[in-house]
């Protein structure tokens, strides 16, 4: 079947939504599917990716204070689709894409929306006080529940807001991690080394510098430690809008800014030589830098508040609450334990989160 893939917020340095979709598209391909992916872009163009997945890159502008992120007008959207004539719809986008349900059931396509953020969540940290965004999220939630044959969510947190409405439509499928990729086998000593400075241990945090993520609880996290005497250095990979206020917050504290990492590779390199990831941003609905920091050997603290939760264990990482001495004291705790066990046990975790069963999940959902 000709299954088109949708989504707002891609570009060349958005993180796990991209990841997803090229993981998803090419595991679409290897079934036998064809693939459209459709995203927004500087200008038109097609282009046949080395998975075999088209990609549409649509003219859309920019969104203001996103860091660059680009959403394409849906009316444009509604018309490639006319064209591509898909069998299968798969939207990841609960905002600027939300109407594309009612165009695939006016037009008889079957359709499936991922859950790639916690609604009811975002609006209390954004717009709303607690009760007000939770049922401004109902409303909405069952609006796009109704529009779309199925609601994909990946883990039961992300799945709450929709159980708490009743819809009858939601499939769990959990996202998977690259385990060639992000192996304990990038571990470089050298490197790290280096990017310790002559610290005894490594922490690292690895994602978008954007206020959802709570970047500055790792920054507070490496002060409670470094007053409470520890000799650790955190090193920070990504970018995005709070960059500057963050460094600001940094200023004397042992942390290094990377700025955007490219290459993949790069990335698994610097997650495997860590001790330490840190993962605190407490809306995360799946949260694949964190499983790929397991992936890679090293163990993750993490929000409790987040589904992160579900899926770090004691031996692998923490999930603590939402204020640095508890991140502190996760991560001296985790630095007291073998290394060897701990590496072990995170690795050992990750490998129950592959790819294709992501893949057999989202074609069952899909039909």
């Amino acid at each position: 079947m000709h299954i088109v893939q949708l989504a707002n917020f891609y570009g060349p340095r958005s993180g796990g939504l991209r990841t997803a979709l090229n993981h998803l598209g090419a595991g679409y391909v290897a079934s036998g599917h064809r693939v459209t992916l459709v995203v927004p872009g500087r200008r038109y163009a097609v282009e046949t990716l080395p998975t075999g997945v088209c990609r549409y890159s649509l003219p859309a502008l920019q969104i203001p204070g996103t860091g660059g992120y680009r959403a394409v007008d849906p009316q444009r959207v509604r018309a490639v689709l006319r064209r591509l004539e898909p069998d299968r719809l798969e939207v990841s986008d609960r905002l600027t894409l939300r109407g594309m349900g009612v165009w695939a059931r006016r037009n008889g396509v079957p359709s499936t929306v991922i859950s790639h953020e916690r609604l009811d969540r975002l609006l209390e940290q954004f717009l709303l006080p607690g009760v007000m965004a939770r049922h401004v999220a109902d409303v909405a939630n069952r609006r796009m529940a109704a529009s779309y044959d199925t609601v994909v969510c990946t883990t039961a947190f992300a799945h709450a807001e929709f159980e708490r409405i009743a819809a009858p439509n939601v499939r769990r499928v959990p996202l998977g991690v690259d385990l060639a990729t992000f192996a304990p086998s990038m571990r470089d000593s050298g490197w790290r080394s280096a990017l310790a400075g002559g610290a005894d241990a490594l922490i690292v945090h690895c994602g978008r510098l954007s206020p959802e993520k709570h970047v500055e609880r790792s920054v507070d996290t490496v002060a409670e430690l470094t007053e409470s005497g520890a000799r650790v250095r955190l090193v920070i990979a990504g970018d995005g809008p709070r960059r500057r206020a963050l460094e600001r917050r940094a200023r004397g504290l042992p942390v290094t800014f990377l700025g955007f990492l490219a290459g993949r590779g790069e990335v698994a390199r610097l997650l495997a030589s860590a001790d330490v990831s840190l993962a605190p941003g407490p809306h995360e609905t799946f949260g694949l830098a964190a499983l790929e920091a397991l992936a890679s050997g090293t163990p993750v603290v993490v929000s409790a508040s987040s589904a992160l939760r579900e899926i770090v264990r004691p031996g692998c990482g923490a999930a603590v609450d939402d204020h640095a001495p508890a991140f502190a004291s996760a991560v001296t705790g985790l630095l007291d334990s073998p290394e060897e066990l701990r590496r072990a046990a995170a690795r050992a975790r990750a490998e129950e989160f592959a790819w294709p069963n992501s893949v057999r999940g989202m074609l069952a959902a899909l039909g």
